[in-house]
């Protein structure tokens, strides 16, 4: 707010460093998941108030965000203003260093909405400012950061930001006593879980789930509601430490687009891995504990894939798995106005579970929305607040 000389108060206009960042925002979400190991990064380029050029990240050894938006404007970017939403990189890999295209094209202010935690990438702002040009970091900051967290997770600790998903009744069951579970929720939520599956690098869910619904785990959205190219498949992870899962499974179908995974343990009989191999599936073989895939040590794998985000579909079992060793970062639980009853009903999470309630994993930031007639709650575990 604003204070006026006579003592009243009006709103304070938007900040335009602001709005414009918010758009280049906008131009990275277009990208996600689709430049793993890279972040998600869009750039816009401003001249005399009107946006000249605009670019978001391409799949891994294509163009960077602030490359793109700076052809576009060509000529007309010398003088102006870039916009892009992490640091620029300082650095050579699959192509050249973006800071290098930055201060060759003449631009004479630089907006960054966060830094590269990267050590090989970062050292762009210093380069810039080395360059004569200046630099200002930080508008919008913590939604880069948001849209970037499975990068940033994956960069800082070494294993892809994974988020949990599952939709249940009110009654908090996510299948029937007989193990039915379409549809829980309505055409709303399940095109919004779609969204997600078009923005992840991959998609978990154990064996019991395959058995039980035969899902084909695909991304399933009309172009125009998808990111660049169309609708994103993410890399399908079966958790079978036991050999279970059947080539006929829909998820291993050849024709499916994508490509699918599975994880197994040297429990697996060989007869299973020969059906498997046959049909063209590939493995990842652990030494397990008993039949059960090590789930940290599979993320190191996914991470060394490059993976950066992974979303966990279930079933139970699996979901507990990755919660008791603290390796989910994020919850979105869809919840239908309905009621299944029945003890046999299954609930989102099985394992051990908890001896008393001060033990509860706990959500912070925490949002909610309706899709339809269904909620989302949507937040980040709270490790540090667990009893």
């Amino acid at each position: 707010m604003a204070v006026q000389h006579d003592g009243t108060t009006t709103a304070s206009p938007p900040d335009a460093h602001d709005e414009y960042m918010r758009e280049a925002l906008s131009l990275a979400r277009l990208a996600l998941g689709r430049t793993a190991p890279n972040p998600a990064v869009g750039a816009i380029v401003v001249r005399d108030g009107s946006v000249v050029g605009r670019g978001h990240t391409e799949p891994a050894g294509g163009p960077h965000a602030e490359v793109v938006a700076l052809r576009e404007a060509g000529e007309l970017a010398r003088g102006a203003s870039l916009y892009v939403t992490l640091e620029p990189c300082a650095h050579w890999g699959r192509t050249p260093p973006c800071v290098d295209t930055v201060l060759a094209a003449g631009v004479r202010k630089v907006f960054i909405a966060t830094a590269d935690p990267n050590p090989v990438a970062g050292g762009g702002i210093g380069r810039l400012r080395d360059g004569g040009v200046g630099v200002r970091v930080g508008p919008c900051e913590h939604e880069a950061r948001q849209l970037n967290e499975g990068f940033l997770k994956r960069i800082s600790s070494g294993l892809p930001f994974v988020i949990a998903k599952y939709a249940m009744t009110l009654d908090g069951r996510i299948a029937t006593r007989t193990g039915n579970s379409r549809w829980i929720t309505g055409e709303e939520a399940r095109r919004e879980v779609h969204r997600l599956r078009d923005q992840v690098d991959g998609i978990v869910v154990g064996a019991g789930t395959i058995a039980v619904d035969d899902p084909e785990l695909t991304t399933r959205l009309p172009g125009d509601q998808a990111g660049a190219g169309g609708p994103h498949q993410p890399l399908r992870i079966v958790l079978d430490g036991s050999g279970r899962t059947r080539a006929s499974a829909r998820v291993l179908g050849p024709n499916l687009p994508g490509r699918t995974l599975i994880a197994c343990t040297t429990a697996t009989p060989p007869g299973r891995m020969r059906e498997w191999q046959e049909a063209g599936v590939e493995t990842l073989v652990f030494q397990g504990d008993g039949m059960r895939v090590p789930v940290r040590t599979l993320l190191e794998a996914l991470r060394e894939r490059g993976l950066n985000t992974v979303l966990i579909e279930g079933g139970g079992e699996t979901l507990y798995s990755f919660l008791a060793e603290g390796l989910i970062d994020r919850v979105q639980a869809y919840i239908a106005p309905k009621l299944a009853g029945g003890r046999e009903a299954p609930g989102p999470f099985g394992g051990a579970g908890i001896r008393t309630m001060d033990e509860a994993w706990s959500l912070r930031e925490v949002v909610i929305r309706s899709f339809g007639s269904d909620l989302r709650v949507d937040g980040y575990v709270d490790y540090e607040a667990t009893g």
